[in-house]
């Protein structure tokens, strides 16, 4: 059984939220950071990035600490409010061709810890201890982890029924996104909530394998301090229906030293190679690749498709198998500075102007892995090679804050 909690949560006054809500620090560039802090003095970047200018000459201790202070003056300010009894949300973002919707709240370290919340990525461990000791000393945490859910007829009909009711946020943000924003404070509500999630025996993290684990060492560092925030971590359920998930393709800086026609024919061992000339073609069907390279597309189907294990199939690890590793000599995905990933949500043309730019030297496009591959491999205890998906909704910074 799966378990989860309301939670006092600190959220935006409401007349600021659509100034103080921001897209993950990591994804502005450095000119579009600037004209925030410039121009917006509401936004949560001042609060991620307190001395922006000088931010990398401050060890990492200074830093979070300055982080911890800016926060702490956002709520002294009333900029951020806090919820004076535990609650859940019910959230939801429509873009253009997709509407998100889901329920923020805590989930548990314990169902962590015993696999009732399964994974698929493994972790770096420099990066898990960097993120618990952020969360150590700022003492908040705004970005949850995405959590994927069976399908549940009953309650895709409480969603459907609920959001016919006042929100407590409506805006949109700049890429003109519209979210919405409802609060789930009835007692009874709360506690039918809870009981689904109690009825399921498996959730599966889709998004956040390194803030997940961040907290359950959080957890196991501070647990002595009788703080139960540190028992939960917060999570977007989302059905699994509901979840977009796009592949990572990916670009290499050059063929390893073979020519073209000699990459071709090594590839033809396992593939059966189609010219695709200037079509811009991408995979619709799993066991497909694209290729661009030499200023031209191919389409590569593989030959065998018999497997032993979900893992040996998935299109992501088939294409490492078959032609990074043995062919173009990347060993380390992780690592190897010959290999740049890209989201599928990107289009095609972004591979083939970066190919015919010179600065690398053959593109991949993959077909997106499915949610039944992602939670064989999680039931398994397998884990998929780095950069396999690019999952969405993407969660703002600072709508919801969950304090620990």
């Amino acid at each position: 059984m799966a378990t989860i909690i309301p939670f006092k949560a600190v959220r935006p006054a409401r007349d600021k939220v659509s100034l103080v809500t921001c897209r993950s620090y990591d994804e502005y560039s450095p000119a579009e950071l600037a004209s925030q802090l410039d121009y917006n003095p509401f936004s949560f970047l001042h609060v991620l990035n307190p001395a922006y200018v000088n931010m990398h000459k401050l060890s990492e201790s200074i830093r979070f600490k300055s982080v911890h202070t800016k926060y702490r003056e956002y709520k002294d300010e009333e900029i951020l409010k806090q919820e004076a009894t535990p609650v859940f949300y019910l959230y939801e973002i429509q873009s253009k061709n997709k509407v998100f919707t889901g329920i923020i709240a805590g989930t548990s370290i314990a169902d962590y810890q015993n696999n009732i919340i399964k994974k698929h990525e493994d972790t770096l461990q420099y990066r898990v201890e960097y993120f618990k000791d952020y969360l150590h000393q700022t003492g908040f945490n705004t970005e949850p982890v995405l959590i994927t859910y069976p399908d549940n007829a009953d309650l895709k009909q409480w969603i459907t029924q609920r959001k016919q009711r006042r929100p407590l946020y409506l805006f949109s943000s700049l890429n003109r996104d519209k979210h919405t924003l409802w609060r789930i404070k009835d007692p009874q509500e709360i506690a039918w909530l809870q009981a689904e999630f109690a009825n399921m025996p498996s959730l599966y993290i889709a998004d956040g394998h390194h803030r997940s684990a961040s907290a359950e060492l959080l957890y196991k560092q501070d647990k002595e301090s009788g703080n139960k925030n540190l028992d939960y971590f917060m999570s977007f359920l989302i059905a699994e229906s509901d979840l977009k998930i796009y592949e990572y393709n990916r670009l290499v800086n050059d063929l390893n030293g073979l020519t073209k026609a000699d990459f071709l024919s090594a590839l033809a061992k396992y593939f059966d190679i189609e010219n695709r000339h200037l079509e811009l073609w991408k995979p619709d069907k799993k066991f497909e690749f694209g290729m661009y390279v030499g200023g031209e597309f191919y389409s590569l189907t593989l030959k065998h498709k018999q497997f032993a294990t979900v893992h040996q199939a998935l299109d992501a690890q088939i294409l490492y198998t078959k032609v990074l590793q043995p062919l173009l000599d990347i060993n380390d995905l992780r690592s190897d500075e010959r290999i740049t990933y890209i989201p599928g949500n990107k289009p095609i043309t972004t591979i083939k102007e970066m190919v015919d730019e010179g600065t690398f030297a053959v593109g991949f496009m993959l077909y997106p892995a499915s949610i039944d591959e992602i939670k064989e491999l999680a039931d398994n205890n397998l884990i998929m090679p780095p950069k396999s998906t690019y999952i969405e909704p993407k969660f703002r910074s600072g709508l919801v804050v969950y304090e620990l």
